[in-house]
């Protein structure tokens, strides 16, 4: 059975050989300012956090050996611009991925490109794992690529609309009548 982890570690320094070897669950909140690529595009929102667990294992591979395995799953609200109103929207976005670490970058890139559904990344120096970037490169990719309210809160102007306006005077028309009044 898996055990939980107490405390909230130290997210960029975490033994992940030990974590594994251990099947260790963590979970706990990390404000979102933490994330400085993430919030140069994203305002913080809701509750300004992201709230994650990680749950980490050890799996045989054909060879014999075992593999360290993260299973992350990430929550955050974050505030954009809507594409059709301009105003502000907050949207969750969410991240639920597994990876699987290996003992090099070569593995790792021989590995990746074979797996059909695996994410494959090269074991840390000393196995400790950073997860900020992860997590962060995590969260970009899960941003919108067109954030749009269900309804916008205020009625958008609809080009029907324009057309009903009486017409813009021709800039000239008043030069035609001044010559039309010359005797």
């Amino acid at each position: 059975m898996n055990k939980p982890h107490d405390g909230q570690p130290d997210l960029r320094r975490l033994d992940l050989q030990r974590l594994a070897d251990d099947a260790a669950e963590l979970e706990g909140r990390t404000p979102l300012t933490d994330l400085d690529r993430l919030t140069a595009d994203a305002a913080p929102a809701g509750d300004g956090a992201v709230r994650w667990s990680l749950a980490f294992e050890r799996r045989s591979v054909a060879g014999g050996r075992a593999d360290p395995w993260l299973h992350l799953d990430a929550q955050a609200t974050v505030r954009l611009t809507c594409q059709r109103c301009l105003q502000p929207v907050d949207e969750v976005i969410g991240v639920q991925r597994s990876f699987r670490f290996v003992a090099d970058e070569a593995e790792a890139e021989r590995l990746d490109g074979a797996a059909d559904d695996e994410d494959v990344l090269a074991l840390p120096p000393r196995g400790r794992l950073d997860l900020l970037p992860l997590l962060e490169d995590e969260l970009i990719l899960a941003l919108p690529l067109v954030p749009m309210h269900e309804a916008c809160p205020e009625p958008l102007p609809h080009p029907a609309d324009e057309l009903d306006e009486a017409p813009a005077a021709h800039p000239f028309a008043a030069l035609a009548a001044l010559k039309q009044q010359k005797p």
